[in-house]
């Protein structure tokens, strides 16, 4: 039991938690826990950097009832301090003191060691052909015998030199519309959109026409910056999922807005705030302003497209998960509260059932499955795994519900892919000695001067358990087998766990140990995958899968070797599995790009056959069958050539009957 003078101390978006003592600044309360704060003047209360947000309310998965009380009120320093910086609603971690069990939110300019989110955008043949285009026009001078307005005299322009008709005029043109004409001696450069929408009108010639594809994942939210002339590239930018704050994993976040009379709008403004971060970054890292972005095209699972677009997303919480809308959406980013350019779209693919978004569509542009020659596996892992199944002859899709393990939640030692996480893991078969890397250095954890961890992401996980399970300390039911020698085996009660890491190799001085309960979520949410994989290759009536993708930014990095140990994947020839890095985001930007693949996305979305999971009358069978390493009956031949298993010792064996008698 804890003491009764200390408290749980939870941050995120990192997901690193921790019991000190009552009176703990927020701030040493982060280091203890192995979590770095921004503290340019040590704790002085003058830098405001280590700014913090003390969360209200429940949140169940961490065991906390959060709120303002649970830490001390600010004294005057610190009231000054936030008053004149217009911090609103934040608190000094160096300030505030724990009084209580607490959920603190670490804004990411807060963050010493910023999250690493791998969704970079890949290299793509794309042809740019993009809604959004420049045109230059010579329009006639007012004059007394033209009593037209200006911007009749600008459609009929466009009409006679570009063969442009019944063009509309956002309302905002009209505000500058007389001014860029004169200053540019009546020759103008017109931004439109789709050909029937005049955005812009600037003086003379100029060029500058950008794009924002952004991928609002559950987790991570990315964008990249694209100029909409060229298709190049200019600038990427992402961050923690604001909204991770309210739920690690989507039926959470329903259940926040269905339990918080604000908790719509709370999460809604939270990810609109977060991508105008991303965007005003984007435009600095590129030398442009927000307001020649005229586009945006942002994808997601079905929960994050309805709660971005203010909808209340109860319905999707319980069968028949219904969507308000499966269409393609066009808006105006001022409707939404994005600031890009003030007559700017924004572009919301369609969905495709009430659990696959538009994020699995985007994916489709970018993979294009239903050009498959051979039966081909995709898998975007994350909180939510979107799975499609290709054969020459029809698409399938599904989704499966994971949950947060792959992202370092519900994990006891986790934390996401933060500098300092263990993100590779290799235990001796034989002597059972683990050492790891870390994220941020390539030296492996036996080397002199190795860094020191901080906790364990989602990759490091899946090796962890891959690497117990083939050195023979967790046997195929996913439990620590009472015979293990290997010396950093410890039982508390009939419970293993394993020290992947000791007090001497961590930042908090306390040793990071992969539990009993650490297998167990990591086996039903890898369960999950595999039985919604394997319900697709039934529907199909596909035996063995010849090609596997993985994508998503957890996808990309996880070692498809250690995934097919674990059962995560099917079987498959490994130099066959491939992985494609943010394909939802690659697949947003194609539909930026290029107007036809936009329409295509539409058709596409419409003739994948879904498969719905969560009612399908074989999915108990087949997730029991997958809770077992690799798989309880699924042959794994690629597999074959494992080293063997060490003998059990008869040390071990009396080990065993010395704790059944006691």
């Amino acid at each position: 039991m804890p003491d009764d003078d200390s408290a749980l101390v939870a941050f995120m978006p990192s997901g690193q938690r921790g019991r000190v003592e009552a009176g703990t600044t927020l701030l040493d309360a982060a280091r203890q826990v192995g979590l770095e704060i921004e503290s340019i003047c040590g704790g002085r209360q003058t830098c405001g950097r280590c700014q913090v947000t003390v969360e209200e309310g429940t949140f169940a998965k961490h065991g906390i009832v959060s709120g303002a009380d649970r830490v001390t009120a600010p004294g005057a320093k610190e009231a000054e301090l936030l008053v004149r910086r217009g911090l609103d609603g934040r608190r000094l971690s160096c300030a505030a003191r724990v009084s209580g069990d607490v959920l603190v939110g670490v804004p990411q300019e807060s963050q010493a060691r910023k999250q690493v989110i791998r969704k970079s955008a890949t290299d793509r043949v794309i042809a740019v052909d993009p809604t959004v285009r420049q045109v230059y026009v010579e329009v006639a001078e007012a004059s007394l015998t033209d009593q037209r307005g200006d911007a009749q005299r600008l459609t009929a322009a466009l009409a006679d030199q570009w063969q442009l008709h019944d063009l509309r005029i956002d309302r905002t043109v009209l505000w500058g519309l007389q001014r860029a004409l004169r200053n540019g001696r009546w020759a103008v450069t017109v931004t439109l959109w789709d050909d029937r929408e005049i955005l812009d009108v600037r003086p003379g010639y100029r060029e500058g026409a950008y794009g924002l594809a952004v991928d609002v994942g559950s987790t991570t939210v990315a964008a990249h910056l694209c100029d909409l002339r060229t298709g190049a590239v200019l600038a990427t930018e992402s961050m923690a999922n604001p909204q991770v704050i309210h739920g690690e994993d989507l039926m959470s976040r329903v259940a926040y807005a269905m339990t918080h009379d604000d908790g719509l709008e709370r999460m809604r403004r939270a990810v609109i705030d977060g991508v105008c971060q991303l965007a005003a970054g984007a435009a600095a890292t590129a030398g442009i302003r927000t307001d020649e972005i005229y586009e945006a095209v942002v994808v997601g699972n079905t929960v994050m497209h309805h709660i971005l677009l203010g909808i209340d997303p109860v319905e999707l919480g319980g069968a028949p998960f219904a969507l308000a809308t499966q269409d393609p959406i066009d808006c105006k980013a001022r409707d939404l509260g994005l600031v890009l350019h003030p007559a700017a779209y924004v572009h919301l693919p369609a969905l495709q059932a009430g659990h696959v978004g538009s994020d699995n569509v985007a994916v489709l542009l970018a993979e294009e499955p239903h050009r498959a020659e051979v039966p081909t596996l995709i898998v975007d892992v994350g909180t939510n795994a979107e799975i499609v199944l290709a054969t020459p002859e029809r698409v399938y899709s599904a989704s499966s519900p994971t949950g947060p393990a792959f992202e370092g939640a519900q994990i006891t030692h986790g934390m996401r892919a933060a500098p300092g996480a263990i993100e590779r893991v290799r235990i001796d078969r034989i002597s059972g000695a683990p050492r790891f890397k870390v994220v941020g250095d390539e030296r492996w954890s036996d080397q002199a001067t190795a860094p020191a961890a901080s906790g364990i992401c989602g990759s490091g996980v899946v090796e962890a358990i891959a690497q117990l399970y083939v050195a023979g300390i967790i046997r195929a039911d996913g439990r620590f087998d009472p015979d293990a020698t290997a010396p950093g085996v410890q039982w508390r009660g009939r419970s293993g766990a394993f020290v992947l890491a000791t007090a001497a190799q961590t930042s908090s001085g306390r040793p990071i140990l992969v539990t009993q309960e650490d297998v167990r979520a990591v086996q039903l949410a890898k369960a999950a995958l595999y039985a919604g994989a394997r319900l697709l290759m039934l529907r199909a009536g596909v035996e063995q899968v010849e090609r596997i993708v993985l994508a998503g930014a957890f996808g990309s990095y996880i070692d498809p070797w250690h995934a097919m140990v674990l059962g995560l994947i099917p079987d498959c020839d490994l130099t066959r599995v491939h992985a494609v890095g943010n394909a939802a985001g690659d697949g947003a930007r194609i539909a930026l790009l290029n107007r036809g693949r936009r329409r295509e996305a539409a058709g596409l979305a419409r003739a994948v056959a879904y498969v719905e999971t969560a009612v399908e009358p074989g999915f108990q069978d087949e997730f029991v069958a997958a809770m077992a390493l690799p798989h309880a009956r699924d042959a794994f031949p690629h597999l074959r050539g494992l080293p063997p298993r060490p003998a059990p010792s008869l040390a071990g064996s009396r080990r065993r009957r010395e704790r059944a008698r006691r």
